[in-house]
C-alpha cells in the first residue's frame, strides 16, 4: 500500500474515531436530559398534586389541567390500590404491572419506578404517599410516557450517525486530498530523480519549500548531486589528462627508442667493421638513452606528485636553497651565461628543502637555457605579502602573452624547434611541488626581453 493511501486511512480512521467518541457522548448527554427533564417534571408534578389531596381539596378541573400539562398523567388511589382519581385510562393489565404505589404505601415515602400505564409506555412513574384529614385517598402517582423523549433520541440517533457517516467519508476525501497535496513535491522529486543520468547531473530536484522535510530532502539531495556532478567532471578531467598525458610520453618516447634501434640496428648489421660509424653509433646510443632516462625520471617525478607523495617539511633558510642552486647553475653555465644571487641574506619558511631545491634548479635551468650567450640571470629571495618568494630574471628570449598559461602545462615547450632541450616537464613539476606547499609559482615575460619566474611559498605552511 503506498504512503498516500497509508495517511488518507490512518487520518480518516482517526477522524472517524473521533466522530465516533463525540456522537456517542452527544448521543448519551442528550438522552440524560431528555429522560432526566421527564423524570423532574413528573416528581415536581406529584409532590404537588400530594400537597394538594393532603390538604383536604379535591383536584380541581383548574388543578388538573396544570398537572396535566406536557403529557403528565395523575392517579389518586386509596389503600387497596383502587383508583378514586385518573387523568388517563388504565388497563387492566396497566394496573396489574403497577408496583409503585404498594412499595409508597409500605415504605411509607415516595417512590419512583416504571411501569405500563399510558398508551404510550414505558411511563416514568413517582408515587407519593398521602394522609388527608377525610377520605380514602392513601397515594398519589404522577407518570409521564418516555415515548416523546425515545422519539426524539431515536430522531437524533439517526440524524447523527448519518452526520458520522458523510464526515468519516469527508474526511476520507479530505484526508486522501490533503496526502496527495502534501506528498505532491515528492512525486516531483521522484519524477525529476528518474530523469537524472551520468550523463545528465547538472539537472537538479525541484524544491517546493525549503523549510519542510521534503524542500530539505530535495536540497540535500541537489547538494549530493553538486557533488556527484564535480566528481564526475573531475574524473573526466583526470582521465582526459592521463589519455593526454599518456600520448605525449609516448610521443616523447618514440623519438630516442627509435633513434637507439636505428643505431642498434646499424651496429648489428654492418657498422661494427666501421670503428668510427661504431663510435658515432654508441654515442648517439648513450646519448639517447640519458635523454630518455632524464624523461622517464621527469615522468616518476609527476606520478608521484599526483599520487600525492609526502613531503619532508622543516624550517628551513629560502636564501641559502636559493644561493646552491645558482651555485650549482652556474657551474653548468659554463661562463656563457652570468648567473647571480641578489637579495635576502636569510628567509626562513617552511617546506621540503629538496623539493624546492628542485623547482629553483628548474627555474635557473629554464633561464640559463632560454638566454643567449652573454646574457644574464638574477636570482633574488625577498618576503611579499607574508609570503617567502624566489625570482629568477633573465633577459633571455621571452614569450608572448597567449603562451603564458601553457607554460606549465605538460610536454609544452615555448621553442619548440629546440628538441634538445626537454620534454618540456620541468615547469610542470615544479609548478605541482609549488602547489604541494600550498604555494603558486607566477610568471611575467615580453618577447625580446626576457622572462620572470616567481615561486611564492607559506612562511609557516
Amino acid at each position: 500500500m503506498s504512503i498516500r493511501w497509508r495517511l488518507t486511512l490512518f487520518n480518516a480512521l482517526a477522524i472517524g474515531l473521533i466522530l465516533l467518541v463525540l456522537g456517542l457522548v452527544l448521543f448519551f448527554l442528550l438522552r440524560s436530559a431528555l429522560l432526566s427533564d421527564v423524570e423532574d417534571t413528573v416528581r415536581n408534578r406529584a409532590v404537588t398534586a400530594a400537597r394538594t389531596v393532603e390538604s383536604g381539596d379535591a383536584l380541581s378541573q383548574e388543578d388538573t389541567e396544570q398537572l396535566t400539562l406536557d403529557g403528565v398523567f395523575v392517579i389518586v388511589r386509596d389503600e387497596q390500590g383502587r383508583v378514586l382519581t385518573q387523568t388517563v385510562n388504565l388497563s387492566t393489565e396497566g394496573e396489574a404491572t403497577d408496583p409503585v404505589w404498594r412499595e409508597a404505601l409500605d415504605a411509607s415515602e415516595p417512590v419512583s419506578g416504571t411501569a405500563e400505564l399510558s398508551s404510550e409506555a414505558p411511563d416514568y412513574v413517582r408515587a407519593v404517599p398521602v394522609d388527608p384529614p377525610s377520605g380514602p385517598a392513601s397515594v398519589v402517582e404522577a407518570g409521564k410516557s418516555y415515548g416523546d423523549a425515545e422519539e426524539t433520541l431515536e430522531v437524533f440517533g439517526t440524524v447523527l450517525a448519518a452526520g458520522i457517516a458523510t464526515a468519516f467519508l469527508l474526511s476520507i476525501a479530505g484526508a486522501y486530498f490533503l496526502a496527495r497535496t502534501a506528498l505532491r513535491p515528492v512525486d516531483a522529486v521522484v519524477s525529476s530523480a528518474r530523469e537524472i543520468t551520468e550523463s545528465d547531473l547538472g539537472r537538479r530536484l525541484p524544491v517546493a519549500n525549503r523549510k519542510d522535510e521534503i524542500g530539505r530532502l530535495a536540497t540535500t539531495f541537489n547538494g549530493l548531486l553538486s557533488r556527484l556532478e564535480a566528481a564526475f567532471a573531475r574524473r573526466e578531467e583526470t582521465l582526459a589528462r592521463q589519455r593526454r598525458f599518456a600520448a605525449d610520453a609516448s610521443h616523447e618516447l618514440r623519438t630516442p627508442l627509435t633513434s637507439i634501434r636505428v643505431y642498434a640496428g646499424m651496429l648489428k648489421g654492418w657498422a661494427l667493421d666501421d670503428p668510427q660509424t661504431a663510435r658515432e653509433s654508441v654515442a648517439a646510443i648513450d646519448r639517447e638513452s640519458a635523454r630518455m632516462q632524464t624523461l622517464v625520471e621527469a615522468l616518476l617525478a609527476l606520478t608521484r606528485g599526483d599520487e600525492g607523495a609526502p613531503l619532508d617539511v622543516g624550517r628551513h633558510d629560502l636564501a641559502q636553497v636559493a644561493e646552491e642552486a645558482v651555485e650549482a647553475a652556474r657551474t653548468a653555465a659554463k661562463g656563457k651565461v652570468s648567473v647571480e644571487y641578489t637579495g635576502a641574506r636569510r628567509i626562513e619558511a617552511t617546506f621540503d628543502r629538496d623539493r624546492v631545491r628542485q623547482v629553483a634548479s628548474i627555474l635557473l635551468d629554464n633561464a640559463v637555457k632560454y638566454t643567449p650567450e652573454g646574457g644574464n640571470v638574477a636570482v633574488r629571495v625577498e618576503e611579499e605579502d607574508g609570503r617567502a618568494a624566489l625570482e629568477v630574471s633573465d633577459n633571455g628570449i621571452g614569450m608572448a602573452e597567449d603562451q603564458m598559461p601553457l607554460v606549465f602545462e605538460r610536454f609544452h615547450r615555448a621553442d619548440p624547434s629546440r628538441t634538445e632541450s626537454g620534454a618540456g616537464l620541468g615547469l610542470s613539476i615544479a609548478r605541482q611541488i609549488a602547489e604541494s606547499h600550498g604555494g603558486e609559482i607566477r610568471v611575467r615575460s615580453r618577447i625580446g626581453e626576457g622572462s620572470t619566474f616567481t615561486l611564492f611559498l607559506p612562511r609557516r605552511g
